[in-house]
């Protein structure tokens, strides 16, 4: 127990206060067990450590890594115990998909210790969902993921923007301020902008890691994937990366691969939990997630550039960008008139030039337009969207 506290005394005194992410304040602390879910590398441990270091009383807390060496003796329960037993309050637990009987322990702690609030995070959406049916009526889980833009310019460029609603971004409510020049800084944000760490001089070769780690790691470890398999489905995600945008012809890419066409679906589909893709569905299952699969895309422009060595096609990125940054708050479908519907809207997005012809006449149809500063009427300027969350 030492031990544990000395390292986290010490990841305290590493982690910065000065940003927040956008889910400081979505989540309810006073839930008694909080699941926090999302990709690789999009800065669910700092935000724990944040709420540790600033909010929390240092003696009534601890954050642990699920795969130290302390539980090659020691079970969660274990650590529980001892924790409750010298006055402990908040127990976060960083990564507990690497624990294999993570599930079961939780929902024995969360009986055991009615006063104990138990904070989780797992680097793999998948292996978090694998576990929930177990703690369904106990844990409160959310799910993260990477800088919006409006977030990416208060972390590196100090310009703190407003979180807009939808309503308000298409009404044009938004005031471009005097000294904010959007363009100059959005271009490098598709790039870059989408992972907490694009600071790093090594960034792309860290991005490349955490691709390898979500395709060799996590996704095998819930899928039960052989080798032959995992070098097969990174192929895969390499078709997606060279189309404009991949729309799945599944016979087609199974003969390619070499694969059954009944399995491609089920690998679109843990790609996609584990934060790599994203399926753009037409509105025919009615509920989130039952639609029919129209279009492909990879989950955010970073990875876009990354894996197509900057040749990215370019109307692709913007669609994608629109796609990763509505999602949050919306359920976006595809439109048989343009590229996105959310309710009653409909999005047609390309660049500067793009024209009103494909939507006249279409009730709340709107033009979204790259390399514009402020939209008017119905054309809305493409990096207002990375001010919803």
């Amino acid at each position: 127990m030492e031990k544990l506290q000395n390292r986290f005394t010490s990841m305290l005194a590493d982690t910065p206060t000065v940003f927040h992410r956008y889910m400081w304040d979505t989540i309810d602390w006073n839930d008694r067990l909080i699941g926090l879910k999302g990709p690789r590398g999009i800065g669910k441990t700092t935000l724990l450590l944040q709420r540790a270091k600033e909010t929390l009383d240092r003696d009534s807390v601890l954050l642990v890594n699920a795969d130290d060496l302390y539980f090659s003796g020691h079970t969660l329960v274990d650590l529980a115990d001892e924790f409750v037993r010298m006055g402990g309050e908040v127990l976060m637990i960083d990564e507990i998909h690497k624990y294999s009987d993570w599930s079961r322990e939780l929902k024995l702690i969360y009986d055991y210790h009615k006063k104990l609030k138990v904070v989780f995070t797992g680097s793999s959406i998948l292996d978090i969902e694998e576990g929930e049916a177990d703690l369904s009526r106990r844990v409160v889980p959310y799910d993260m993921q990477g800088l919006s833009f409006r977030e990416y310019m208060e972390l590196y460029h100090g310009m703190k923007l407003p979180v807009l609603t939808l309503a308000e971004i298409l009404s044009h409510k938004f005031t471009l301020p005097d000294t904010f020049r959007p363009c100059a800084h959005f271009e490098e944000y598709l790039r870059t902008g989408y992972y907490p760490f694009s600071d790093e001089p090594k960034f792309e070769r860290r991005l490349m890691q955490v691709v390898n780690k979500t395709l060799e790691v996590d996704i095998p470890q819930y899928t039960e994937m052989t080798v032959a398999a995992i070098r097969k489905l990174k192929r895969l995600i390499n078709i997606v990366a060279e189309s404009v945008p991949f729309k799945p012809k599944i016979s087609s890419i199974a003969q390619v691969l070499g694969v059954s066409r009944n399995i491609l679906p089920d690998w679109f589909v843990y790609m996609e939990k584990a934060g790599l893709v994203m399926q753009l569905r037409d509105d025919t299952g009615g509920i989130r997630g039952l639609g029919k699969v129209d279009k492909v895309y990879l989950d955010n422009t970073a990875l876009m550039h990354m894996l197509t060595q900057n040749k990215a096609d370019v109307g692709n990125v913007r669609e994608t960008f629109f796609l990763n940054q509505t999602r949050v708050a919306h359920d976006v479908v595809t439109s048989s008139i343009a590229d996105f519907q959310i309710g009653n809207y409909t999005f047609e997005v390309g660049g500067r030039n793009k024209k009103q012809k494909q939507i006249t006449g279409i009730p709340d149809a709107y033009v979204v337009k790259a390399d514009i500063e402020a939209g008017y009427l119905n054309v809305i300027p493409l990096w207002q969207f990375g001010l919803l969350y």
